[in-house]
């Protein structure tokens, strides 16, 4: 087996040649399981992307650990979807990861609504410090940016190092568009969330995502009336 990329041994020259010899998302993922083993995870929104990466995956690793960053304030058919993926996949660890504060605790401590007044707190609280206590435990996890989503997600690579939360992130479909997404989906007939069919191409927490017009950026529904697109996991 090769050596372990980590973030604590990175190098820029490995990465290089890495992301020159894997030829596909498959390739990709395959390559991620057999030198993570078990010390790699997926974390995984329920998107449509996710969708067909936990599909990809299964193929790979019956038994992948995928987390959800529950934060208690999705909508209701995000919830409905994980429960379909659950009964279709019964053998996926499918971890539905909680922040330290219940959404009435946080109020309590910070405020109601912190999410229309603070929304880098809210997101800190609710997703990234979640996330980092899972990937304390791993080296590498599996992320389903794409290069077409925004123009900060352009010069992602397959392998990446996450200065975040110093770690490798691994992202199988940079070079997906969203038409292959959907392709994917119908041909393989897999759940998907249900919001996509009334114009949410990216879905978050409820109170935070709106519907996008059409060609409208497909994060431009994300904290629409705030200059944000991103939760903070990914930078």
């Amino acid at each position: 087996m090769e050596e372990k990329l980590t973030y604590d041994n990175w190098n820029d020259q490995v990465q290089a040649k890495l992301n020159a010899r894997l030829k596909d998302f498959m390739d990709v993922i395959k390559w991620a399981f057999q030198v993570y083993e078990d010390k790699i995870l997926y974390s995984c929104s329920f998107g449509a992307e996710g969708i067909v990466l936990i599909d990809l995956i299964a193929k790979v690793n019956p038994c992948a650990t995928i987390v959800f960053l529950d934060t208690g304030l999705h909508f209701p058919e995000t919830y409905s979807l994980i429960e379909e993926v659950k009964q279709k996949y019964p053998n996926l660890n499918i971890k539905m990861v909680k922040p330290s504060l219940t959404v009435e605790e946080q109020a309590a401590e910070y405020g109601n609504k912190l999410w229309e007044r603070h929304p880098n707190l809210c997101c800190h609280i609710r997703k990234i410090q979640p996330l980092a206590r899972e990937l304390s435990r791993v080296d590498a996890w599996i992320s389903g940016l794409r290069r077409e989503q925004s123009i900060g997600r352009r010069n992602i690579a397959y392998i990446n190092k996450d200065d975040r939360f110093k770690s490798i992130k691994i992202c199988p479909l940079i070079h997906w568009k969203w038409d292959d997404v959907w392709e994917y989906i119908k041909l393989n007939n897999l759940p998907y969330n249900k919001l996509h069919d009334n114009n949410y191409p990216s879905i978050g927490c409820e109170m935070c995502t709106l519907p996008v017009k059409d060609g409208r950026d497909a994060r431009s529904g994300r904290w629409a009336n705030f200059q944000k697109s991103e939760c903070g996991l990914h930078q």
